[in-house]
């Protein structure tokens, strides 16, 4: 069938204006068009390729609604290894971090990137000339699961580079993470249709990007950061890590913006300091921050131990979740008259503080759990409270008036 010029030329218009609208809003957070308009022009380009078949494009922003299942994942080896970071959880850690990398740089001063820890999942995105063509899971390092139908329908991964000057190859590497707002969103959706809820975020992540059928995918509201560059042809890369992500970010792909170069290690704590007392107000969950050799050449030299680089280590927060026992359940009367039931906890230290009580909500879900004295449950602690929350595990719960108390909250309050 031949196409009328027109028809083509419209289509093509569309497809760029609503890819350039998918990187402002989701990328640089700048919507330039109201929701409604961006549905109007979604609207038209989906009447053209109904109208004219042979229009069809895997590259078209209307095809990022996911497609058949796939009876399995394909694995996929990686032309480098996606190899996990050492951890430090003290100063004095960083330091021996510091300097393990100065005696082996033979330098005095070391500049590094800082930048957030996602408490996301690591993926590689190949791009072709430009277009993208596949993507995968990190798995064991060495090889991971060939989820490209899945990372297509994540809105701010670029189907296409922007620019003229892109790589014949380019593999790169990030995470893909939820929101919380979106991750809240989503466990609304669920309890509304009677569904098992995510734990979450990363969980949530985790889960939709595994999804055999890509349509669950599309369905979920995932997002990607790039931080890395795992091989490139046909383009020189910059000479330091902090402009690499510069580049990637000229060439369409979303990276944080909350990374800095920093110097020494004082300047690898203010960082760590600073991003904590931010860490509430992000807009999704950081386990940690990630410091890396900014000199590409330093990195080359310091190499790689084991399955861990010399070149750059993870700083991780205190831990916001950790299991304890219940000890006993009592019921508090409130200045109005409100019952409140209240788990007493084995104490456990969780995001810098202990927690030895715990409100209890929702009576139909720990009806359904059964939770009863001596059972385990997890106490996680909310970034976004100032209190903290607590999770029953399955098993069991005590006997109480359930049908007395007032559901409250979920949340667990410090020793104190």
């Amino acid at each position: 069938m031949v196409l009328p010029p027109a028809v083509v030329a419209e289509a093509q218009n569309l497809r760029a204006e609503l890819e350039r609208h998918n990187y402002q809003y989701y990328v640089l957070d700048r919507p330039l068009v109201s929701d409604a308009e961006f549905d109007r022009l979604f609207r038209r380009l989906q009447q053209l390729e109904s109208d004219y078949p042979d229009l069809a494009d895997a590259d078209s922003p209307t095809q990022r609604v996911g497609g058949s299942p796939l009876p399995e994942f394909r694995q996929v080896t990686h032309r480098t290894a996606m190899l996990s970071l050492n951890n430090a959880f003290s100063e004095e850690e960083v330091a021996a971090f510091d300097r393990r990398v100065r005696e082996g740089l033979e330098l005095e001063n070391v500049e590094y990137l800082a930048e957030p820890k996602f408490d996301g999942l690591a993926i590689s995105l190949s791009y072709e000339r430009g277009r993208f063509v596949q993507g995968a899971t990190r798995g064991d390092g060495y090889s991971g699961e060939d989820v490209t139908p899945n990372l297509r329908t994540v809105k701010n991964v670029p189907l296409r580079l922007r620019g003229q000057a892109v790589p014949d190859l380019l593999e790169v590497r990030g995470e893909v993470l939820m929101y919380r707002r979106d991750f809240d969103a989503l466990n609304e959706r669920q309890r509304a249709k009677g569904e098992k809820e995510f734990v979450n975020p990363r969980n949530a992540a985790a889960g939709s990007l595994r999804q055999l059928d890509s349509r669950i995918t599309a369905s979920r509201p995932l997002r990607f950061f790039a931080y890395a560059v795992g091989a490139v042809e046909g383009a020189d890369l910059p000479d330091s890590h902090s402009a690499v992500e510069d580049w990637l970010q000229n060439l369409g792909l979303p990276v944080c913006s909350e990374r800095r170069v920093v110097h020494a290690v004082d300047g690898l704590m203010r960082f760590y300091r600073q991003m904590g007392e931010r860490r509430s107000g992000l807009s999704y969950d950081i386990d940690g921050v990630v410091y890396k050799v900014n000199s590409l050449a330093a990195q080359r030299q310091l190499g790689y131990v084991s399955r861990a680089p010399r070149f750059a280590i993870a700083h991780k927060y205190p831990a916001e979740e950790a299991n304890t026992e219940v000890l006993a359940i009592e019921v508090q009367v409130g200045r109005t008259g409100a019952l409140t039931p209240v788990a007493r906890l084995a104490p456990v230290f969780v995001g810098g503080v202990t927690v030895t009580n715990a409100t209890l909500h929702n009576e139909d879900e720990l009806r359904r759990k059964d939770v009863r004295i001596g059972d385990t449950v997890v106490v996680r602690r909310a970034p976004r409270m100032r209190w903290n929350s607590a999770c029953p595990q399955p098993v069991r719960y005590a006997a109480l008036p359930w049908s007395d108390c007032r559901t409250r909250p979920l949340r667990a309050a410090p020793a104190g």
